[in-house]
């Protein structure tokens, strides 16, 4: 009987015990994309969690450095998503993530928003580098991708269609093309859209007729960014406010960033995380 109870007696211990520690690990993670709760006892988490979304244009570098941060800081995990400027302001409007990134300016019913600028961008207008068109006026550009300007033969090219290819509606991308390019002309319905400035860059590379826009900083070998009214897409041009088409890279919050957040943010705005974005080809702030 004695040893009955004993046994009973091990069983609820370990039945607390394993109780207690399933409780603990509940208390160990933190999200950062939410409000911050205290854990129980006092006791210091050990492991936080945020969540970016946003731009596609931002996302390469965010992942970059939230890389860089992460091998400095154990326990923290960052994850970085696409979606889009707007997906990433209403994400952080409402609290589903606790950094919006934006590649354009905030629109009016998103003033609400806690902006800080991380850096600035160039749009590029890229061509298949077999493709000896070298230089385009914005006027020209616009017409192009109207529809207007339908052949390379009409901006000094060679006999061919021109094959446009554009980003979709509610891209920080798109918007900032819209304002800065289009004022307002529409892009001609037979382009082709990708989702994301890696896919532009993909299809032009893929297609020497084609013409899109990406990020500054995504140029490479495989596309040639044109000349517009005689001045080249460089970091160096948009710095001195040469080069027309440039827009913000932004991190919006839904309040005063604190806590992981705002640590991310100081570490992005460092002037090591700055000098590369520099490298990387973007323009720093700081």
């Amino acid at each position: 009987m004695r040893g009955a109870f004993l046994s009973i007696s091990i069983y609820i211990s370990l039945v607390i015990a394993a109780a207690g520690l399933f409780s603990g690990c509940l208390r160990l993670t933190r999200h950062a994309a939410g409000p911050e709760e205290a854990p129980a006892g006092g006791a210091t988490p050990s492991h936080e969690t945020l969540t970016i979304a946003g731009s596609t244009s931002v996302q390469p570098f965010a992942e970059l450095l939230a890389e860089s941060f992460m091998k400095i800081h154990g326990g923290v995990s960052i994850n970085v998503q696409g979606g889009g400027s707007s997906a990433g302001a209403r994400a952080a409007m409402t609290g589903v993530a606790g950094i919006g990134a934006m590649s354009r300016e905030l629109a009016p019913e998103e003033k609400s928003l806690h902006e800080i600028m991380i850096a600035r961008d160039g749009i590029a207008i890229i061509v298949h580098p077999d493709n000896p068109v070298d230089d385009l006026t914005l006027d020209q550009v616009r017409r192009i991708f109207s529809g207007e300007i339908k052949r390379w033969s009409e901006v000094g090219g060679p006999d061919k269609p021109i094959h446009v290819v554009s980003r979709e509606e509610g891209s920080g991308t798109r918007g900032s093309f819209d304002e800065m390019v289009m004022h307002g002309r529409e892009v001609t319905p037979a382009a082709v859209v990708q989702d994301s400035n890696g896919a532009v860059r993909e299809t032009v590379a893929g297609d020497k007729s084609a013409i899109g826009y990406i990020s500054l900083g995504l140029v490479d070998k495989r596309v040639k960014g044109l000349k517009i009214d005689g001045v080249e897409p460089s970091v160096e041009n948009v710095r001195l406010g040469r080069y027309s088409i440039a827009r913000p890279f932004l991190f919006v919050t839904r309040d005063a960033p604190q806590g992981l957040a705002k640590e991310f943010i100081d570490f992005v705005l460092s002037p090591d995380s700055q000098a590369v974005l520099l490298r990387e080809g973007l323009v720093p702030v700081k």
